[in-house]
């Protein structure tokens, strides 16, 4: 019986950024839906400065001594940087620029990649950070649909 076991190798995705790289990732999760859909959307990013980060953009950091997330910029004060993710409406921050490793700049949505910087895209992800303190309405609306189609009788 072969005990060996096979473990895939440990990449450095910051370190890929610093020397240049554009990663390509899936993101895990819903937090982002429906920008990225798990195990079908891919996000390819880029090293970016927090200076040239703006409200609207989505960006890749990293918790305080924790995981890597991929969330949206709601706003950006004195105190740090202020994100959320799509399909959430609670605000995390304030952020330190050292915390921003890299920017979205193209997402991979069934093979087609598409321009963070596509105006449309940019407005439809601009309407829906506008929509911020109704999301919480819209998550329950659509709840509240989805039950009725599926149990039309009840």
């Amino acid at each position: 019986m072969n005990n060996t076991s096979q473990t895939s190798p440990k990449i450095d995705l910051e370190q890929l950024l610093r020397d240049g790289n554009i990663i390509r990732i899936k993101p895990q999760g819903y937090s982002m839906y429906p920008l990225f859909i798990p195990g079908r959307d891919e996000a390819l990013i880029q090293q970016t400065s927090s200076t040239d980060c703006r409200r609207n953009d989505v960006v890749l950091y990293r918790r305080d001594r924790s995981i890597l997330v991929l969330h949206r910029i709601d706003k950006i004060t004195e105190e740090g940087f202020f994100m959320v993710g799509d399909n959430q409406w609670e605000i995390e921050g304030p952020l330190r620029s050292d915390q921003i490793i890299g920017k979205l700049v193209v997402f991979v949505r069934n093979g087609r990649e598409i321009s963070a910087q596509n105006p449309f895209y940019r407005f439809l992800s601009s309407v829906w950070l506008l929509m911020l303190p109704v999301r919480p309405f819209c998550f329950r609306l659509t709840a509240f649909f989805r039950r009725i189609c599926r149990n039309p009788n009840s």
